[in-house]
């Protein structure tokens, strides 16, 4: 194996973005891929930052939403209320998507960011939602990157930190939110969707050498396997945009 597996989860999630898509782009691993994808196939896509930039430029990659370079050679660049403006515009449809990662995740695509164990007395707390319930709650489409492990893949959420699918079919409609919710779950193993009827998640496929059996057992739930493929690996040309271009001091890689 030529590459990575934080190189295949990127650029995985880069072929999920679209020419016409709006990314609003996280730290880390969601940035790179957003990157990524502007670079190899979709160069009019638009990236944007809960921090204001819009439609960046990135010649160099960013350490994070606040770095001065998600500023550079942007369409705008404004706050907090801009970016989140941008988020819920409805005029964009859904066009909008957002790139999130979290600690805990269901079988219906929620998420946990905020603590493990009782909310009150947590044997771990993170940094909680930042903006990730808002993305959650108003894109039409967003990605999840998780590590595929039994602890991270959860039967139950000790909280619920940002809404999937939340219980079913018409989780998001009854709780008063918008149509979409989370289009797929990418893992260091292997690719999920969710159901169109059931809003369940289910396998799409696995990595070169990685087994829907493997899959299954690094969760505490079961997914159908029934529609699972083996993902392409990388390319050498999105190999090395991704090396040459988007991260050549392996910042995040």
């Amino acid at each position: 194996m030529d590459y990575t597996l934080r190189e295949m989860m990127t650029l995985v999630a880069a072929r999920e973005i679209r020419n016409e898509d709006i990314v609003f782009c996280g730290t880390g691993i969601s940035m790179l891929a957003a990157m990524a994808a502007k670079n190899i196939h979709a160069p009019k896509c638009v990236m944007f930052f809960e921090t204001g930039a819009i439609d960046a430029k990135l010649e160099e990659i960013p350490l994070a939403v606040a770095d001065s370079r998600v500023m550079y050679h942007t369409s705008a660049n404004g706050g907090l209320l801009d970016a989140f403006a941008t988020m819920q515009n409805r005029i964009t449809g859904d066009l909008v998507i957002g790139i999130l990662g979290a600690a805990q995740i269901d079988k219906f695509g929620n998420l946990n960011s905020t603590v493990i164990g009782d909310y009150f007395s947590p044997t771990t707390r993170f940094s909680g939602s930042g903006g990730g319930c808002d993305v959650a709650s108003f894109v039409s489409r967003s990605i999840i990157f998780m590590q595929h492990e039994k602890r991270k893949f959860v039967q139950k959420l000790d909280y619920m930190t940002s809404p999937g699918h939340l219980d079913g079919p018409d989780g998001r409609a009854k709780a008063g939110l918008s149509a979409g919710g989370p289009q797929l779950v990418i893992t260091n193993m292997a690719m999920m969707r969710f159901d169109e009827d059931t809003k369940e998640m289910y396998l799409d496929g696995c990595y070169p050498g990685i087994s829907p059996a493997t899959v299954l057992e690094h969760m505490q739930f079961t997914v159908d396997i029934s529609r699972a493929r083996e993902i392409p690996p990388p390319a050498a040309h999105e190999l090395k945009i991704l090396r040459e271009k988007c991260d050549p001091q392996r910042l995040i890689l």
